[in-house]
């Protein structure tokens, strides 16, 4: 299911605006079925079923390791919403971590998005119906935002199942690209000081 800006009578390109705010007063308003994702993209908003198997497996993996090396003024959540107002876009990734005030302070409301901005790190899975989109429009717009650190992790990768860190954006553009094959453990960098295992990640 999908709804634009084009077909409610909202026209232009998608971005900080009327179109923006419109989209993003929808997206509020959607009663998203249990386990599904409302995400914006290119002027749509986009409802995604619930990943399936291995999702959990990797997911639970990545947070319990990240939950062991956090700072206490850090947090990772599942599955909050990230917003990016000048590109028009706004994605649910399955992992984030951001500074807690971000998420908890008082001018927070449970509804917003949090700005991408803000994010330390994003975690993104992918599944056959979306590894396209995650490896080349999320990957542009999380570089864009700036996010200091996007980790995709592709069962699908044309080398085998791979996890990718992306880091040091710079215009727009992750100036490294660190992959690590399925069965090999990844280092974070700063703030996180972290070795995460792959070994038990499901193919």
């Amino acid at each position: 299911m999908t709804v634009s800006t084009t077909e409610s009578g909202h026209h232009g390109r998608s971005g900080s605006g009327p179109e923006w705010e419109y989209l993003l007063r929808t997206w509020r308003g959607l009663d998203v079925p249990q386990g599904w994702r409302a995400e914006i993209d290119d002027g749509r908003i986009a409802l995604l079923p619930p990943p399936r198997g291995g999702h959990h497996i990797i997911v639970e993996s990545l947070q319990r390791r990240l939950c062991q090396c956090l700072p206490e003024d850090l947090g990772i959540y599942q599955r909050l919403s990230t917003a990016f107002p000048a590109l028009g876009k706004l994605f649910v990734p399955h992992l984030m971590v951001v500074p807690c005030d971000i998420v908890l302070g008082p001018g927070h409301e449970r509804d917003d998005p949090v700005d991408a901005a803000e994010a330390l790190l994003v975690v993104e899975i992918t599944s056959k119906s979306n590894a396209r989109h995650d490896r080349t429009k999320k990957l542009w717009a999380y570089a864009h935002a700036p996010v200091p650190l996007y980790l995709l992790v592709d069962r699908y990768d044309e080398r085998g199942p791979m996890v990718t860190l992306f880091s040091d954006p710079q215009n727009g553009t992750y100036k490294h690209a660190d992959a690590t094959p399925f069965g090999r453990p990844l280092t974070l960098p700063e703030p996180f000081h972290a070795t995460l295992p792959t070994e038990k990640f499901p193919h």
